[in-house]
């Protein structure tokens, strides 16, 4: 997408440049960062609330602009200040394109190299990364700006209007536009963009902003600020204390995401040690499944599966022992999987997010034959969840109570309070300003949540032995199962699902049902393995419980006033606990969330009860 002219990047298909042949750096300090008052704005955030600045940019381009944001931010706002930058961007820039568009600023190096170390996990829809320990935020939407602003929560503070000349890229700079930018600000929000023509001023002043001229930079004689009427709000303090109740996968996820937040955390777990039920598995694989309709279902799995490679990058790093990036085969096995393949890859995707391959691909990247062509996922692959959830619960401010059984839930005048015995059978309680219930299908033990229409699914891996064959086997492979590669001479399988069967024991039937998806993947490899002549009795395994909602979206989000759940993620726990846990510290914290507005909303556990009630009233159930 980029052209390089006299050493400057520059767009062939807008016609246009991306920064000031002047100085872009200068130019997005002279118009943005100045054009916003943000040095003040920055250096006058409360130092001991946690107080959170929001800015929106239309048009993210190379990433130049939250840059400069980030860098101000860091030299100036308080330690307890956080800022969250949301930006939206029709045509992402590659990698390439990206680092060396910001090779030409040294003085933003170590800025742009955790940004360029994100990027490879960009997916469509919308992004959201960490910075600098969480208190710097990215939220990066990649869609139509008009898809997109009506998606946003009010909550910007300063609008930095970007987005190519209004000549060249009309589309960004339409009177809707500038009214979905004024729904998604907060009273007293400024604006500030380096054109100056006269119907975005009338555009932006219809919309409700006050405008006026500003000398513009370098050869632009004048630019536009503004602000809309009001005083800022007084934004609510973030809590100080949280209790989450739950040591699994989930649970870990929204301990690691309110610590990243400033808030202490109290984590507990009913059995000896974290990740003691469904998120013990020995091995899990990241497995996103998609369909082509991307419903809000489809757009939380997606956002999710960036977020998780993100956070893992972090968390737990590529090592060949906690966790390997073998990539994932999803087979074209059956004629509904080659349906919902086809319709997928019709939609284009960016080849480091997935792409089609043939059989003899397929059997190329797997390193075994392959009787069938599907989906190829790089970044896919397995890790260890109980090193995962370790790592997750391993932060600062962040302290473990396992063997720990909670049995009674109760709101107070300041927070919610638990009480219940530990292992050895004492009495015990604990306090906090917010509470977060992550204890899967056995919510149903709150009162608050006991309606909730949980199911819990039974599901039992099986461990089989390698052969001289089965070890040439290189990736993650899916049909109605999965198969894994090899490690320790084992190879992991799974998994089965037993609706309403909450029981634990290995069953050899469960063993053969996963041996049977053998010849699904790969007749070859199961004659190599031979399984007719295994012991399904002597085979090692285990068996755990999740817990499913009805139409797989899990309920995440604020129950009652400080009341929280994370439930329900059922098989994509390892996908989409990450960002339910960003989820829960920024609507707990009052920040700016990770997620579209209509996902948050399917998402939200308040509405799915008020639902429940309101089928119930009609049915007279």
């Amino acid at each position: 997408m980029i052209d390089w002219r006299n050493g400057q990047p520059f767009s062939s298909f807008f016609g246009d440049i991306y920064f000031s042949r002047d100085s872009g750096l200068e130019e997005k300090r002279h118009v943005f960062l100045q054009g916003n008052h943000l040095s003040e704005r920055f250096a006058s955030l409360a130092t001991g609330a946690g107080d959170a600045f929001a800015i929106g940019e239309t048009g993210f381009g190379t990433g130049l602009s939250f840059l400069c944001a980030w860098q101000l931010f860091d030299e100036i706002a308080p330690s307890r200040g956080s800022l969250d930058f949301f930006s939206v961007e029709k045509y992402p820039l590659d990698e390439r394109e990206l680092a060396d568009a910001l090779a030409l600023w040294p003085a933003l190096q170590q800025y742009a190299d955790d940004l360029i170390a994100r990027w490879p996990r960009r997916v469509p829809g919308w992004n959201r990364w960490s910075f600098a320990g969480g208190r710097v935020r990215l939220t990066l939407a990649i869609g139509d700006v008009a898809e997109t602003l009506p998606e946003i929560h009010n909550g910007i503070d300063a609008w930095f209007l970007d987005g190519f000349s209004p000549a060249r890229n009309p589309e960004m700079w339409t009177q809707p536009v500038f009214e979905h930018v004024v729904r998604a600000s907060r009273p007293g929000a400024t604006f500030a963009t380096y054109t100056c023509a006269g119907w975005v001023r009338h555009g932006l002043e219809q919309a409700g902003f006050q405008v006026r001229k500003w000398p513009g930079f370098g050869h632009k004689r004048e630019m536009l600020r503004g602000c809309l009427p009001g005083s800022p709000l007084m934004q609510p303090s973030s809590p100080a204390t949280a209790i989450v109740i739950g040591g699994g996968v989930a649970g870990c996820a929204v301990a690691s995401a309110l610590a990243m937040h400033g808030v202490s955390v109290a984590l507990i777990e009913h059995a000896p040690a974290l990740a003691a039920a469904a998120s013990g598995n020995p091995r899990g694989i990241l497995h996103a499944r998609l369909s082509a309709g991307m419903n809000l279902l489809q757009r939380f799995v997606l956002a999710s599966y960036g977020h998780a490679l993100a956070l893992l990058d972090e968390k737990l790093p590529i090592d060949g022992i906690a966790r390997t990036e073998c990539g994932e085969l999803q087979l074209a096995f059956s004629a509904e999987e080659v349906q919902r393949i086809n319709k997928l890859v019709a939609l284009d995707w960016p080849p480091h997010i997935l792409r089609y391959v043939n059989a003899a691909e397929a059997s190329a990247l797997a390193g075994i034959e392959l009787s069938h062509g599907g989906l190829w996922f790089p970044a896919g692959g397995w890790l260890v969840p109980p090193r995962f959830c370790a790592e997750l619960a391993a932060g600062p401010g962040i302290v473990c109570h396992t063997g720990h059984r909670v049995e009674s839930l109760m709101a107070m005048d300041a927070g919610w309070r638990v009480e219940g015995k530990d292992q050895h059978g004492q009495t015990w309680s604990h306090e906090a300003q917010i509470a977060v219930i992550c204890t899967g299908y056995q919510v149903k033990s709150f009162a608050p949540t006991a309606n909730f229409p949980l199911t819990p699914v039974r599901g039992q891996i099986t461990m089989v032995p390698a052969t001289s064959y089965s070890e040439n086997l290189r990736t993650v492979v899916c049909t109605s199962g999965y198969l894994a590669p090899s490690t320790e001479g084992l190879h992991m399988m799974g998994a089965t699902h037993g609706f309403n069967d909450a029981a634990i024991d290995l069953r050899a039937s469960d063993h053969a049902a996963n041996l049977a998806r053998l010849v699904e993947i790969s007749p070859m490899l199961a004659k190599a393995i031979n399984i007719d002549s295994l012991d399904v009795e002597g085979l090692a395994g285990r068996a755990a419980v999740r817990a499913s909602m009805p139409g797989a979206l899990p309920l995440v989000g604020e129950l009652l006033p400080g009341l929280y759940t994370s439930l329900g993620h059922g098989t994509r726990g390892l996908i989409t606990a990450g960002l339910s846990g960003e989820l829960i510290a920024a609507a707990a914290c009052g920040q700016l969330p990770p997620l579209p507005a209509s996902v948050l909303s399917a998402l939200s556990p308040a509405r799915r009860l008020m639902g429940l009630i309101c089928r119930a009233s009609r049915t007279g159930t």
